[in-house]
């Protein structure tokens, strides 16, 4: 018997955007604990089958027994691949929750949180070989410099790698607590914990090259899509959701708006809510991970 960990986020709100029928192929591209597959298999009948993706090795410890899933321990950004491997050539709705799952922040080994004392680890497949500790302790300054700015957002990103790279230089930076304590000093104390949480997610999105597998996932989302079927995505930091907005609304991640030659938007997509959709008060109240989740819905279109 598996124990779900994972309270889904905006539950109601992503179950009825995909749209589904009885007997829609669908994808969950991010399993974590299975609480939004569980929410899918409800809606399908026999006939439907959900095609589910995670490289957690912990995720696969909360597979549900049900024959319509399918189970598929890899990377999202492979989705093309493995639903060719399945013969299946499009579905009806794909969803992605790129939020990090609470279990893994709450697991002090997994290294993904400050608020833990643990190895500075990060990975989300633990078979890979670059963790965060190797960025910290073998990029060049510049190199993390640019990791911070980029990933981070982090304004004085410059500061903060010259004291990392003075730090390693002194001792090998190997957990969570050693680098907590270097990024306190460049912190402002008014911000503090905002700003931890921005250095970690950063060194969390270059371990596992969470861009480039977004931007490989979504192309391959927008062939995958039959007309009709619907795109449905979580995301929890302004980097996702403006490669997603941009996507969605253009086709490009970029944002770059094609028209016609009557001056009509040229996209692979029709936007289903053109304002995001964020938690309500009383979601907040039960699960308070929901209070960065924006909700974005596209429906692909067929062009004459």
């Amino acid at each position: 018997m598996t124990q779900a960990y994972h309270i889904p986020v905006l539950p109601k709100e992503s179950i009825g955007g995909m749209n589904l029928r009885s007997n829609s192929d669908v994808v969950d591209a991010t399993f974590g604990g299975g609480g939004h597959s569980r929410l899918i298999l409800e809606q399908l009948g026999d006939e439907g089958r959900l095609f589910a993706f995670d490289q957690d090795e912990d995720a696969a410890g909360n597979v549900i027994d049900d024959r319509r899933l399918f189970f598929i321990r890899h990377n999202f950004r492979y989705i093309k691949n493995f639903m060719h491997f399945y013969g299946v050539k499009q579905v009806d709705a794909i969803f992605a929750d790129y939020g990090v799952s609470s279990h893994d922040f709450d697991v002090a080994e997994r290294g993904f949180s400050f608020r833990f004392e643990g190895a500075l680890d990060m990975r989300m497949n633990q078979e890979a070989e670059k963790d965060a500790a190797k960025v910290v302790n073998e990029y060049t300054e510049q190199r993390l410099k640019s990791v911070f700015r980029m990933y981070g957002e982090i304004k004085n990103a410059g500061r903060l790698a010259s004291i990392v790279c003075k730090k390693r230089s002194e001792r090998p930076i190997r957990t969570t607590t050693q680098l907590k304590d270097i990024a306190s000093e460049c912190a402002p104390k008014a911000i503090e914990n905002k700003y931890l949480a921005q250095v970690f997610q950063a060194l969390r999105i270059e371990v596992n090259d969470e861009m480039e597998a977004l931007k490989e996932f979504m192309q391959a989302s927008m062939d995958l899509l039959q007309p009709g079927g619907r795109l449905v995505v979580l995301t929890y930091h302004s980097l996702e959701d403006r490669l997603c907005k941009n996507f969605m609304r253009s086709g490009n991640f970029e944002g770059n708006i094609e028209k016609d030659f009557y001056g009509n938007v040229i996209s692979p997509f029709k936007l289903i809510n053109r304002k995001v959709i964020i938690a309500g008060e009383e979601e907040l109240k039960i699960n308070s991970r929901s209070r960065s989740a924006k909700l974005r819905v596209a429906e692909k279109i067929e062009h004459a």
